[in-house]
């Protein structure tokens, strides 16, 4: 399959997935502010972690967290990391790994970029395959946002008086629906059929 065929030098790991994670700006609380401010953006806000799949399915998310939390602190929380130590293996029980961005750490299962000083062409044209790799797969945070316009709408978003975070988790739901039914830009892209509706659900 296409997301399998890129590969770390080593003699490790296919990438199967990606892992990222998502800030959604919410309305300034009125209580513990510094908690769920982030620095890196600037806004009050809730993270997640997802896992998504070349196919368009978001297939695992952690969250909410604290808008101040790092990724490489969730996906600590997340315990993924020991998940994919037991059941991230091909057929030829060969490994099989995630991709994420620099702020991850480097494992057997998770592979980052190259980020060592006078990297070699091969590397650098590895980042660079990834990297556009990973750029079609974050479509699927922005087509949630599209197809539920009210997680968009910040000042309506108040952690104390509505349920923020199961509401962006249930439309991430609804969106993997939307997608085994009619399909979307990643899984065009790597053209991967998501699964039915059905096989979803069971």
């Amino acid at each position: 399959m296409l997301y399998a065929v890129y590969q770390k030098g080593s003699p490790s790991s296919s990438c199967f997935g990606f892992i990222d994670g998502t800030v959604r700006p919410i309305c300034k609380p009125g209580e513990n502010q510094r908690i769920v401010y982030n620095g890196h953006k600037r806004v009050h806000a809730l993270k997640f972690q997802s896992v998504a799949l070349p196919n368009g399915i978001i297939a695992s998310m952690y969250g909410p967290v604290e808008g101040k939390k790092h990724d490489s602190a969730m996906l600590a929380d997340y315990g993924l990391l020991q998940q994919l130590e037991h059941y991230a293996f091909s057929r030829a029980v060969e490994p099989m790994a995630l991709y994420g961005d620099p702020a991850y750490p480097l494992r057997v299962h998770l592979q980052v970029p190259y980020r060592c000083a006078g990297m070699t062409p091969r590397m650098e044209e590895y980042n660079k395959a990834m990297s556009a790799v990973r750029i079609s797969v974050e479509w699927l945070f922005g087509d949630i946002i599209n197809y539920f316009k009210f997680l968009d709408f910040k000042k309506n978003l108040k952690i104390s008086l509505s349920a923020v975070g199961k509401m962006y988790m249930a439309c991430a739901i609804l969106r993997n629906a939307l997608t085994c039914m009619y399909g979307n830009s990643t899984s065009e892209f790597f053209a991967l059929n998501p699964p039915s509706v059905r096989d979803y659900f069971n």
